[in-house]
């Protein structure tokens, strides 16, 4: 069953775990479970999704009832016009905050402005030796997209030598060998926390907010992190 956080007569949005597929991929043809069919037999109704979480990423995923809403909820993402938060565990002591605009490439190489927004929350400092270093350095980070490019939070805080723990494919594969052997964990650090939109049917300032999951709680009690 899944966690629904929000639902009215046009909208419901999901607390999405970590490692679930929000639809069908040809890239990922190993998964048999994937939130739109799940949803959609839990609920017994049509949905159909109006962003996009990567499968590694869990938090908020929102989905529309109607085709009507479904196109303007699209619209209010491609426009920047929605409020994103997401909380994510990095490498390191990251800056106290910072803007990263770095323009990203998409799959066919043209380049797209790419702007992300983070402040630092917490840091930890682990009594764990990993490396040539006697212990191990981490930040909380909340972080706020204006753009919406393709594994835009996880590419940009590689870029700044921050990288998200447990994202295998931009990530430090050092680390995330480290994390699973140390404490048993693979999942992908980054949670999708907070939604802010005008509902595209009555005009009303919607406000969603979705809890950790158990794997990233775990993780930010070894790091003594306060949630």
């Amino acid at each position: 069953m899944l966690e629904i956080v929000y639902q009215d007569d046009h909208l419901i949005a999901i607390n999405k775990p970590h490692g679930l597929l929000v639809h069908r991929s040809k890239i990922a043809n190993d998964a048999t479970e994937f939130a739109l069919q799940i949803l959609r037999d839990q609920i017994g109704k049509h949905v159909s999704p109006v962003h996009r979480l990567d499968r590694k990423t869990s938090g908020l995923l929102l989905f529309a009832f109607d085709k009507d809403v479904e196109i303007a909820m699209h619209k209010q993402f491609q426009e920047s016009e929605v409020v994103k938060k997401y909380i994510a565990i990095l490498r390191g002591y990251a800056p106290d905050e910072l803007d990263i605009d770095y323009p990203l490439a998409k799959e066919n190489g043209n380049m797209q402005d790419a702007f992300t927004s983070f402040k630092t929350l917490q840091r930890a400092e682990i009594d764990v030796a990993f490396g040539k270093h006697v212990t191990s350095r981490y930040s909380l980070v909340e972080a706020t997209p204006k753009t919406g490019r393709m594994h835009q939070l996880r590419r940009h805080f590689a870029h700044i030598f921050h990288p998200i723990i447990g994202d295998r494919k931009h990530g430090c594969n050092k680390q995330n060998k480290f994390f699973k052997e140390q404490f048993e964990m693979t999942t992908m650090l980054l949670h999708a926390s907070e939604l802010s939109f005008i509902h595209p049917v009555t005009g009303a300032q919607v406000n969603l907010n979705a809890n950790i999951h158990d794997e990233f709680k775990r993780v930010m009690d070894l790091m003594k992190f306060s949630n």
